[in-house]
């Protein structure tokens, strides 16, 4: 049985690993809906930063999100129009709440 190797490069550090079965045969993520912003992890919401209506581009902050007492910023992933804000400051969230929808 042939082995299957790769290499990382980190740092300009070239590293060999071997990739395993379970790994090449995961589900890759795919958003189901790209016009929202789903919570990754479950948290608290410290802050918002826009407003229904409001325009963003990409890398514009969107939300606050506390996990593990460490803020997450939560940042656009492209330009748009907020359509609706699904969140509100100290609300506790579960993992994939849709945080902010766009237009």
């Amino acid at each position: 049985m042939e082995k299957e190797h790769n290499f990382l490069l980190i740092d300009d550090t070239k590293y060999e690993t071997k990739l395993t079965k379970k790994f090449l045969l995961r589900k890759t993520y795919k958003s189901d809906n790209n016009l929202k912003v789903k919570a990754v992890i479950p948290g608290i919401i410290r802050n918002v930063f826009v407003t229904p209506g409001s325009k963003i581009k990409k890398g514009d902050r969107l939300v606050t999100l506390e996990a593990m007492k460490m803020n997450n910023i939560i940042s656009s992933p492209f330009d748009g129009i907020v359509k609706s804000v699904n969140v509100a400051i100290g609300q506790v969230i579960v993992k994939d709440t849709i945080l902010i929808e766009f237009e």
